[in-house]
């Protein structure tokens, strides 16, 4: 006799994982990380961007905000793009829009077709990460998700580096058109290498085939994963907890510690770096916390939130004109766990559904977060205009977003940890047979 244990061995039909399953994961991964170089690459040629297409700061915000917009406008036809094409092709796609948006920017001759660039740039990023979360779980054992779910996105943060340490350079050494066809480049060699070497499952481990595609089928489908409570729960999580960072380091960060903390340039970027560093360390730790501790899931979520709260309100708060630099430090290290806790949604919305509508769920999941930087960014913005640059007005819109989204989430919580538990024990019973 032999059944599924919890948090334990791998389940019966579990994928086998191994070497081959990390160099096809890797694969996908290295997609996505070029997604993420392509999607950030603005954040280190704003200013080159102004002057190019001679704009102003608002006509330069709309840049971040469409793709944002584009980005989290995706998240649910990709995610059932996903479940009904499988990873490979959805993959394809993706790269092929954000290369060409990528290039198409390099050669933009007016704000409006770089404004178009980044739209189908951001429209390609969309199909990467939810099919690489997809990859993962086809090609690893269920055990294994949150691990593998925190190294992606910690491949990501790196790509984030490689925009602020390498682009910026190539932009004041190349030239605006040369570093960005230049980089351009780096989407044709993981095209090559998705078509040649990526697959979608192992063998042996093929999906159940997909119902006829249509609007029934769509609408079944988003209905199918709306139902679940882990996938609210897991669109919350994502919702509350990653949007601080997001808006800090795609457009408010720097202003913020040059206009209203006093720093330079050089310090505030260093301070922006740390952010990315502190998401990348803490990806590996809460990835291990939670492979071990499946309960540490909500506590690590509520607790990423109540930090990120606090330090917010006490570098806002601080009495004098600019708070200390140890502060600031510290708020950019708690900053850097809020990527982290946006994965721990998709540990709430992955066990909730089965395979077939992976991709879907954590579409819904995905677009918590973007939704909630998009709505901060705007909020940002209109209160800075609205109040003379009042920096601790416009930062506290932060508050109201973190307490909508914790209040769903403990509406939420019981609920999905009890449908969570019937879906256990569901597949226990369903696994136990006895030996011919």
């Amino acid at each position: 006799m032999s059944s599924a244990v919890p948090g334990g061995n791998t389940l019966p039909g579990d994928p086998p994982g191994g070497r081959r399953a990390i160099a096809v994961w890797g694969i996908g991964v290295a997609v996505y990380f070029v997604a993420v170089i392509f999607r950030t690459s603005l954040g280190v040629a704003g200013l080159d961007a102004a002057d190019r297409f001679h704009v102003g700061a608002s006509a330069l915000s709309t840049f971040s905000i469409l793709q944002l917009l584009v980005y989290a406008g995706m998240q649910i036809p990709v995610g059932l793009l996903v479940d009904r094409l499988g990873t490979k092709r959805v993959l394809g796609i993706g790269v092929v829009l954000f290369t060409v948006g990528q290039l198409g920017f390099a050669f933009s001759p007016t704000y409006g077709t770089a404004l178009a660039s980044r739209a189908l740039l951001g429209c390609g990023d969309a199909m990467t990460f939810i099919s690489v979360l997809r990859l993962g779980t086809r090609w690893f054992p269920a055990r294994r998700g949150p691990m593998v779910a925190q190294l992606a996105g910690l491949v990501g943060m790196a790509g984030n580096l490689v925009s602020t340490l390498v682009i910026a350079r190539l932009l004041h050494g190349i030239g605006w058109t040369a570093a960005f066809a230049g980089s351009a480049l780096a989407g044709v060699v993981v095209l090559v290498l998705l078509v040649l070497f990526l697959k979608d499952h192992p063998e042996g481990h093929e999906p159940e085939p997909v119902p006829h595609q249509g609007a029934a089928y769509v609408r079944r489908q988003i209905a199918a994963s709306w139902r679940e409570p882990g996938t609210r729960l897991g669109l919350w999580v994502h919702f509350t907890t990653q949007f601080p960072a997001m808006v800090f380091l795609l457009l408010w960060g720097l202003p913020f510690l040059v206009e209203a903390q006093g720093l330079s340039r050089g310090t505030a970027g260093e301070l922006l770096t740390l952010v990315v560093l502190s998401n990348m360390t803490v990806g590996l730790v809460y990835g291990q916390i939670i492979a071990r501790h499946h309960a540490a899931r909500l506590p690590l979520a509520l607790g990423t939130v109540g930090a990120t709260a606090a330090l917010w309100a006490a570098t806002l708060a601080y009495p004098a004109e600019h708070a200390p630099t140890g502060l600031l430090v510290v708020l950019c290290v708690v900053l850097g766990a809020c990527g982290p806790a946006s994965m721990i949604g998709f540990d709430f919305a992955r066990p909730a559904n089965p395979p077939e509508r992976q991709g879907t769920a954590s579409g819904i999941t995905n677009m918590g977060g973007f939704v909630a930087s998009m709505t901060t960014l705007l909020a940002i913005g209109v209160l800075l205009d609205a109040t003379g640059d009042d920096y601790t007005v416009a930062f506290s819109s932060v508050f109201v977003l973190q307490a909508v989204g914790v209040t769903q989430i403990l509406r939420l919580r019981k609920r999905a940890a009890r449908r969570e538990r019937e879906r256990s024990v569901d597949s226990r019973v369903e696994t136990v047979h006895v030996p011919v």
